[in-house]
């Protein structure tokens, strides 16, 4: 697999921290973990708000970008980041098409104490990482998750807005998280993990290896808890309320979870069920309103790309639905 990197010289000491501070060898460090394809201007925001985060002085942070893009096509963002900021960034390209390869390279490329993950697609609060770090801190435990709000730059249709596309399940703070709630799109981990769990991310996986990861750490005993505070935005362009788009990365992600491993006859069954009994509740839907409908209809294709994959029927060929 070809790597192409290179590190910021911009600043030898970590972010946030005098270069003769005596506290150099004792503060703790976070790698901050960006996997990113062709998404230039989102990456971009995501950087200059990265750039702006508070510390409290009680960590310091670096920046690894990871594109997973063979044409690079995230390279002169992070470039242009590296010539205007002082806070250390480190990019580096994995060109074959695989989101857990393009995941296990930012861990490998990462360092100190902690790896947090965030989507390149989101930008996040100020306090974003004070506020992972004093919760993790406080609670004791090996990983903290935040909540991820959808945002739209451009007003979309109604139908969007009053769907629940986007909405994610949010907890009081300090609320133990369990497996099938785990994601990387906002998260803060101790790196010891990725020691303990290899690989961290199983390249097998077309999607859904942030749950498979969180899956196997919970059963090895490691503890996540969330955090309110810790909120970071999702930017949801047009094409993501393209209704084909949804539909197709339903399909993919129902297809994605036989790689899971309580993936059994039980699953099988209960999509077997609900695919004709969603098809006949598609028309009472309709009549609730189009967010209705969509709802559920993407539900349908989740249980579809399921009983497809049994079949060995891949209808989506590509690793990403992008468009």
């Amino acid at each position: 697999m070809a790597i192409k990197s290179y590190n910021s010289d911009l600043l030898s000491a970590p972010a946030d921290l005098p270069e003769n501070s005596a506290n150099r060898l004792t503060t703790e460090h976070i790698s901050v973990c960006i996997c990113t394809y062709k998404r230039p201007q989102l990456l971009n925001r995501l950087l200059q708000d990265l750039a702006r985060q508070e510390t409290d002085g009680l960590f310091t942070y670096s920046i690894v970008v990871v594109d997973n893009d063979k044409l690079s096509s995230a390279e002169a963002v992070a470039l242009e980041f590296c010539n205007s900021s002082s806070i250390s960034l480190t990019y580096c390209v994995v060109p074959e098409q695989n989101i857990s390869m393009t995941r296990n390279k930012a861990i490998e490329s990462s360092r100190g104490d902690f790896v947090a993950f965030i989507d390149d697609d989101e930008f996040p609060v100020q306090r974003w990482l004070v506020n992972l770090y004093s919760a993790r801190k406080q609670y004791g435990v090996d990983g903290v998750l935040g909540p991820v709000k959808r945002h739209f730059d451009v007003t979309p249709p109604k139908w969007v807005l009053d769907s629940n596309f986007y909405d994610r399940k949010t907890y009081p703070t300090g609320t133990r998280v369990n497996y099938k709630e785990g994601r990387t799109g906002n998260v803060l981990l101790k790196r010891s993990i990725f020691e303990d769990i290899v690989p961290a991310f199983r390249p097998e996986f077309r999607g859904g290896e942030d749950t498979d990861f969180f899956t196997r750490s919970t059963k090895k005993g490691y503890k996540f808890v969330w955090c309110d505070e810790a909120i970071a935005y999702e930017t949801v362009p047009p094409i993501r309320w393209n209704k084909k788009f949804l539909l197709r990365r339903a399909l993919l992600r129902g297809a994605t979870t036989l790689n899971y491993p309580d993936f059994g006859f039980k699953e099988i069954a209960k999509s077997a069920i609900a695919v004709p009994l969603y098809t006949l509740g598609l028309p009472f839907a309709l009549m609730l309103g189009q967010h209705k409908f969509m709802e559920l209809l993407v539900k349908l294709c989740d249980h579809l790309g399921k009983l497809l994959a049994v079949l060995r029927i891949n209808p989506i060929k590509e690793h990403y639905i992008t468009e």
